[in-house]
């Protein structure tokens, strides 16, 4: 299996996991900034190349009922920059941000003044469900 990129794209950070090559260790890698785009891209290119990764996956947060909302659009449309370097695959991320939340609250992580964190647990979410999946 070849090493995937997770990327949790908000409207402010975008957060970045990466698994290793078995599909088993998903590791939290940093939240990018996601302004301005040009440096994000720019930086989802140096960890790509730091790590071997041609694949991506990012996630798309649709309404609870399934519906492609306005965010989501946003999602896509970010991944659509990096399809000319990359495979970039999409996975439905509804309620990972709650997800991630919970997973720090029980692992005694105080994310309230470090939002970051979140975004980047998000992405590990993303990524694990996307390995799990295939």
């Amino acid at each position: 299996m070849e090493r995937v990129l997770g990327l949790d794209v908000g409207t402010k950070r975008i957060g970045v996991a990466v698994g290793d090559d078995m599909g088993i260790v998903i590791s939290g890698k940093e939240a990018i900034a996601r302004i301005p785009e040009s440096k994000a891209c720019e930086r989802i290119d140096q960890l790509c190349n730091e790590y071997g990764i041609k694949k991506v996956v990012i996630g798309i947060p649709y309404h609870a009922n399934g519906d492609f909302g306005e965010q989501a659009e946003d999602c896509k449309n970010f991944g659509q920059k990096l399809e000319s370097k990359y495979q970039v695959f999409y996975e439905d991320e509804r309620c990972s941000s709650f997800e991630a939340e919970e997973n720090l609250k029980n692992r005694g992580v105080n994310f309230r003044k470090n939002k970051e964190l979140i975004d980047i647990e998000s992405a590990c979410i993303i990524l694990r469900q996307f390995i799990n999946r295939k």
